[in-house]
Formats: structure tokens, C-alpha cells, sequence
């Protein structure tokens, strides 16, 4: 495990009218499913907190893909929360591609046996483990952090 940053990360996924965060233990073995925020305009402050809350030294945004690796109409939301978030923190804020995350969530609890209305609060969570968790498992298996960097948003000129 050469190359493995020791240390909370927070994972992030971004939906229209929520936001799944999960968190990992320090030694990365796990992404476990903290909170569901609300998107409003307090989800910014309330991802801040619980980072802060549990001294993450990183968050990773999930950025939401289409199969060819192209752009999705969500893909700007999600760029534009996780550059809010990256002015709002003092850790850095990385984009991770999170292609097939809420699918995954969806179908892993479909296998747990809740039904997709029963699942609508959490399956953001779970969506935030499962690209949290694949985040930790392409960095242990490369050495390197998964992801882009997020600049800070920039105030129109």
C-alpha cells in the first residue's frame, strides 16, 4: 500500500434535491454512510461541518459521467457545488468520476430487499459509499489520488 495517504476522506454525491455524504475510516478500508443534506442553500454549509466534524483532510465530489466519459446535464451542478465547496473548506475538494454510483446504490438496495420508494432517503448515502468506496480502492491500487482537483469558484468579473 505504498503511496496511501492516511486519513478521514468525506465522499459527496450530488443530487437535485439531495446530497448523499459517506466518510471513510483513517486507514481507508471503509466508506460508510453518514447523512443525507438537503439541497438547499445550507447543503454547502452542512458538507463543510461534518468534514470539519470529522477532521477529513480531503472530500471527493462525485462527478456524474455518462458512459463515454462525456459531460451529463448534472455534470455542471456537480462541478458548481463541489467549487463552492472547495471555497467553503480548508481541505482540498477533488472531482471523482462516479459513473454507475447510483445505479449501484439503487440495485444494492433493491437486493436488500427495500423498495425503490423505501429507499429514496438513503440511496444518496449509499451512492456517496459506493464512489467513496471505489475513490479508496483506485488509490490503493494505483498509488496515486483518484480524481481532479477543485479550484475555488471564481466571482464573476
Amino acid at each position: 500500500m505504498s503511496g496511501f495517504r492516511r486519513g478521514v476522506r468525506i465522499g459527496v454525491d450530488v443530487g437535485k434535491a439531495r446530497v448523499g455524504v459517506a466518510r471513510s475510516d483513517p486507514d481507508g478500508m471503509l466508506a460508510t454512510p453518514l447523512e443525507t443534506v438537503p439541497r438547499d442553500d445550507r447543503a454547502v454549509a452542512r458538507v463543510r461541518e461534518l468534514a470539519e466534524e470529522y477532521d477529513a483532510f480531503e472530500v471527493l465530489v462525485g462527478l456524474p459521467l455518462n458512459l463515454s466519459g462525456n459531460d451529463t446535464p448534472s455534470t455542471a451542478d456537480a462541478r458548481a457545488f463541489a467549487a463552492e465547496l472547495a471555497e467553503a473548506v480548508s481541505t482540498p475538494v477533488r472531482l471523482v468520476d462516479e459513473r454507475l454510483s447510483t445505479v449501484s446504490a439503487h440495485a444494492a438496495l433493491r437486493q436488500s430487499g427495500r423498495s425503490q420508494r423505501d429507499s429514496r432517503s438513503i440511496v444518496d448515502q449509499v451512492a456517496a459509499v459506493v464512489l467513496l468506496q471505489h475513490a479508496l480502492d483506485v488509490e490503493k491500487s494505483t498509488g496515486r489520488p483518484p480524481g481532479n482537483p477543485t479550484p475555488p469558484a471564481q466571482e464573476p468579473a
